[in-house]
């Protein structure tokens, strides 16, 4: 009986110490809905159209699902985000067998600078270079392909940036 006790509370201790890093809720102190955000919308400093839009709307909807911070809407928010999109690059990665000058698939990455201040002090929480990317497979149309991979490029930012917002230790 001894023989089978010591394994099962090996067994048990082991379960218990895997658990015990787990945090539900917010990992950076506060209690969910506790401040409100406001995101303001994106200046876009590149020459690709419409990536400040998707952005911001990107970001609003990220921050919703997370539930950390009450998306303020109609009111002036607790924290207010702001940012501008300086870079959209894009890099080949694979190239056609018949042309090798000529990509089939592009890995296609934005950077944005993100400032994210508390209203009633000024004080700034966070002020870094954020990097999203996606990759691109480009059929007949280069334009047409970038156009239908800008949702995803935009969610992985507004992703990174979600995390950054909500996991970071003000």
């Amino acid at each position: 009986m001894r023989r089978l006790l010591f394994p099962a509370a090996l067994v048990l201790a082991l379960f218990l110490a895997g658990c015990a890093g787990y945090h539900l809720g917010p990992v950076n102190g506060a209690m969910a809905g506790e401040k409100s955000i406001e995101v303001l919308p994106f200046n876009n400093q590149t020459l690709q159209p419409r990536l400040g839009d998707a952005l911001t709307r990107a970001l609003r909807e990220e921050l919703q699902t997370d539930g950390t911070y009450h998306l303020a809407a109609r009111e002036p928010g607790d924290v207010v985000v702001t940012g501008v999109i300086t870079r959209y690059d894009r890099e080949g990665l694979s190239f056609l067998s018949a042309d090798v000058a000529t990509p089939q698939d592009y890995r296609v990455a934005i950077t944005a600078h993100v400032t994210a201040r508390e209203r009633s002090t000024g004080k700034v929480l966070l002020s870094k270079d954020v990097h999203g990317d996606t990759l691109v497979h480009v059929g007949s149309d280069l334009a047409d392909a970038e156009r239908q991979a800008l949702p995803l490029l935009t969610q992985d930012l507004a992703r990174n940036i979600t995390e950054l917002l909500t996991e970071g230790a003000w």
